[in-house]
């Protein structure tokens, strides 16, 4: 039996290795992000294979690379909060990448990731609509200028200033926030 599992899963990398990997790397920013996300799929392969079938192999592999990158943007959403954390020079700015950044998943912790995105989110729908669609494109939904400016026909540096808006505005906005959680 184990060597029945061992060819289905050489024939499954040979069957569908380079189409799986062409498929995830249309969805994500770079080669080794998607080397990294076929390497966890032929994983779960080889781990859910060796314990049952699988009907329809194909679908199954498409299925679990569509998850793993979902999983990966989600990942990344949190990450992309640099134009709201402070810079080098700004000492005034809130500085959220120590509490939100943090690895410990305590109560505490996920309260308050729970918290800033709740207000996030009230503080982007207080921002005029072009505003807040550049900020949700590009930081949220990891969208570069370029394809901002060729879906919206607006040139980038009219993005880019509309973002710098947003993200000042969601600063002044969260400070309040930052001092009620760091006074504690």
């Amino acid at each position: 039996m184990p060597g029945d599992n061992n060819n289905a899963i050489i024939q499954a990398i040979s069957s569908y290795g380079k189409n799986l990997l062409g498929f995830i790397r249309k969805r994500v920013k770079n080669d080794a992000d998607a080397e990294d996300i076929l390497q966890d799929v032929w994983y779960q392969f080889s781990a859910v294979v060796n314990s049952e079938p699988i009907e329809q192999t194909g679908a199954w592999l498409y299925r679990v690379a569509r998850n793993k990158i979902l999983d990966k943007h989600k990942k990344h959403t949190e990450l992309l909060l640099d134009d709201m954390l402070p810079e080098e020079d700004d000492d005034d700015a809130p500085d959220f990448k120590a509490i939100l950044m943090t690895e410990a998943k305590t109560p505490e912790t996920e309260y308050l990731r729970n918290l800033f995105w709740e207000q996030l989110f009230f503080a982007l729908d207080e921002l005029p609509e072009e505003q807040r669609q550049v900020f949700i494109w590009h930081e949220l939904e990891d969208m570069s200028f370029k394809d901002i400016a060729d879906l919206t026909g607006e040139k980038q540096q009219t993005l880019v200033s509309r973002k710098r808006y947003a993200v000042l505005h969601l600063r002044d906005r969260l400070r309040q926030l930052y001092q009620d959680i760091t006074e504690y």
